[in-house]
């Protein structure tokens, strides 16, 4: 099992990376589960086709919490969760992905669907207790980080990296790489590239600049299935066969994993 956490700035792409990565993965054949920890609750948007999904905390402020209405099936391989937040100036966005991530160990999701592949989909302007979960208390193995050469995001990249360097010693995620999605600023490739020599790491993988993002998004739906053999899909393919190069296996000694072999 590959357990993946993709993070990034706000509005810099990162769930339609996820999505369009996901829906790659399982056009190969992988079960895919893709994990949103935005408030948004907007990560699985293009994967459900347009369609908003109950999240994990509406169902549970209105007593609904089912394995069923949790997690959602897309039909060809990818099943979506949103974990949802408070709302809008009721509560901590962080402590509402803590409290989600407990009720999906309650629900067994990883005993009852199997997937091949998670992907957390992970605010990153801010890295406190909650949105630093998947790389903290043993969710996700490798982690990749959404940015472009503007510098916010390359400032938001680097404090997702010194968490997560922070957390190394204790056996969690590894930092893998840093993914380009080109905003096409002047001397992008130049600067991203000094930024992650800076870091301490590398540019894993360029998106280019593709008008054909904006138009499935636009459809409600990933490139992947909007254009199939679109430039940008094929581009989102060869991601996700990188990201998939550059992880690693992790059945054993993950939180969840560790809780369905002692029968919890």
């Amino acid at each position: 099992m590959r357990r993946i956490a993709i993070y990034g700035k706000g509005g810099i792409g990162k769930s339609t990376v996820s999505s369009n990565v996901s829906d790659a993965l399982a056009e190969k054949g992988s079960r895919v589960l893709q994990i949103g920890c935005d408030p948004k609750a907007d990560s699985t948007r293009l994967l459900m086709e347009g369609k908003a999904p109950a999240t994990i905390l509406d169902r549970v402020r209105n007593g609904s919490m089912t394995l069923s209405g949790s997690v959602h099936d897309t039909g060809r391989g990818v099943f979506c969760v949103e974990c949802g937040g408070p709302k809008p100036g009721t509560g901590c966005a962080g402590r509402g992905i803590i409290a989600a991530f407990s009720h999906l160990e309650a629900l067994d999701i990883i005993g009852n669907f199997r997937p091949d592949i998670i992907i957390y989909d992970v605010l990153g302007d801010v890295v406190c207790g909650g949105f630093a979960m998947p790389i903290r208390n043993g969710y996700a193995r490798n982690v990749f980080v959404v940015t472009s050469g503007e510098m916010m995001s390359l400032y938001a990249a680097d404090n997702i990296r010194q968490a997560v360097d922070g957390f190394a010693g204790d056996g969690y995620a590894e930092f893998s790489g840093l993914i380009q999605n080109s905003r096409g600023i002047d001397l992008e490739n130049e600067t991203v590239d000094k930024a992650a020599e800076e870091m301490g790491t590398e540019v894993m993988f360029r998106l280019p600049r593709d008008g054909e993002v904006q138009r499935s998004e636009a459809a409600g739906r990933t490139v992947i299935r909007n254009a199939p053999d679109s430039e940008m899909a094929k581009n989102y393919r060869n991601l996700a066969e990188e990201m998939l190069r550059r992880s690693e296996d992790s059945a054993g000694g993950m939180r969840l994993e560790k809780n369905i072999n002692e029968g919890k």
